[in-house]
This record gives structure tokens, sequence and C-alpha cells, in this order.
């Protein structure tokens, strides 16, 4: 009797005449050749998912977006102070419009679910109590032009107006007496958020882009139409004709 070693596994072949002998060892030749040959793969296009024991087989990678970010220059020291003192102020103010947007979601799904008009409105003062408590003393500490900054991104992040969001939780005329006492600060709750038109919205999105990218920031989607490097070539243009 015959013991081939043929990897982990051992075959057991009686003795017989020759030429069977010599087509057993072709058989098993083939049956080498077929299960160690290689199919080479493009490293990008096809990807090999091994699933117990089992092969899958795609045709294409799933990425995330990657944004490749060109070097920062500014036409002078003021400028590149100013870009610097803006990126200070919206990283530290980001988190509180990204947690805005994610309880504004939780309610409108916890509101769809109650139908009685009744318990919607309990519920939302309770909502608003909670919010009011989470976000009261830590937005007392902001600076003016930080809440402005916050005002923008919960509008980047809700597509709403802060001035909108408040009305909507609460009446008109509580909404009207907010935006009255912001603007004594020179804050304005009904602004809006246009990195497409305005250069200061274009760099706030540039700072977050790039904070994203790096991971200091946790990334959320902002819920308005725009393409981030659509509105880079487009102020990169509009700068190198002003020269």
């Amino acid at each position: 009797m015959f013991i081939i070693n043929f990897g982990r596994t051992f075959v057991f072949l009686p003795i017989m005449r020759k030429w069977n002998l010599f087509w057993c060892f072709g058989l098993l030749a083939f049956m080498c050749t077929a299960q160690v040959e290689e199919i080479p793969l493009d490293s990008v296009s096809e990807k090999m998912i091994i699933v117990e024991g089992d092969s899958i087989f795609k045709s294409s990678i799933a990425l995330d977006e990657v944004y490749i970010f060109g070097k920062l220059e500014f036409e002078s020291y003021k400028e590149k102070l100013r870009y610097y003192i803006l990126r200070r102020k919206t990283i530290k103010v980001y988190p509180y419009a990204k947690l805005a947007s994610e309880r504004l979601v939780e309610l409108n799904d916890s509101l769809s679910r109650i139908k009685k008009k009744r318990k919607r409105k309990k519920y939302t003062r309770h909502v608003q109590k909670f919010i009011e408590e989470e976000f009261s003393e830590e937005l007392k500490k902001l600076t003016r032009t930080e809440g402005q900054i916050l005002v923008k991104l919960i509008y980047r992040q809700t597509g709403k107006t802060s001035f909108n969001l408040v009305k909507e939780l609460r009446s008109g005329w509580r909404a009207f007496w907010y935006n009255t006492t912001a603007k004594m600060f020179k804050i304005s709750i009904k602004e809006e958020y246009h990195p497409e038109s305005v250069h200061e919205d274009y760099l706030i999105e540039d700072i977050l882009q790039r904070a994203f990218a790096s991971k200091r920031l946790d990334r959320q989607e902002s819920v308005l139409d725009y393409d981030y490097a659509s509105l880079t070539n487009k102020w990169n243009k509009n700068a190198k004709q002003k020269k």
C-alpha cells in the first residue's frame, strides 16, 4: 500500500498494476494542480472574503469618500490668524450642533409615535427642559462669535434656523423674544449657513472637513445640498481672479 502526503491529507492507494498506478498519480497531479492554482486578482477591483472556509468574491470594494486637501495658503498674517481663530472656535462649538441635531431627530422620531396631541405637548416640554439643562451652562461659556458659529452649524446639521427650531418647540412670541435678546449680544438666531456664497461659511466647512479627515471630530453629514470639492474649486478660482 502506498501512502501519499498531500498537504494535510493522506491518500492511501492499494498496490495495483503499473498502468493503473500511473493513471492514479496522474489524477492526483491534476487534483493538486486544480487546488493550488491561483487566479491573479487585482487588489483594488477584487476582494476575497473568507467565511467559515468558503470564499466569496466581490467585484468591488466599498471605500469611504476621501478628500485630498491642499496646503493652506494665506495672503497675509492677519488672514492666517483669522483662519486659526475661526478653526479653534468651530471645533469648540461643533459638538453642540451635532448633539442638537441628534436630539432633534430623537424628538421627531418619538413624536411621530405619539398620537394624542396632549401627550405630544407633554413630551415636548419634557425634552425642552432636558435640552435646556443639558446646554444652558455650557452655552453661557461661549463668546459672541462662538455663539454665532454655533447658530450657523445648527442650520448646517438640521436645515433649520435656531429661530425656527425655537418657534416649533415654543410659541412664536418666545422665539421672537429669544431673537431680540440674542441681538443685544449681536447674535442672530435667524442666521443660515451658505458655504457656496459666504466665504466665512466656506472656511468653516473647510475646517470641519479637515477635522473629520484627521478624526479630530466625529463626522455628521450636513442635511444641506452642497459638494465640498466643488466649493473648494469655486473659492480657489475666485481667489486667483482677484490676484
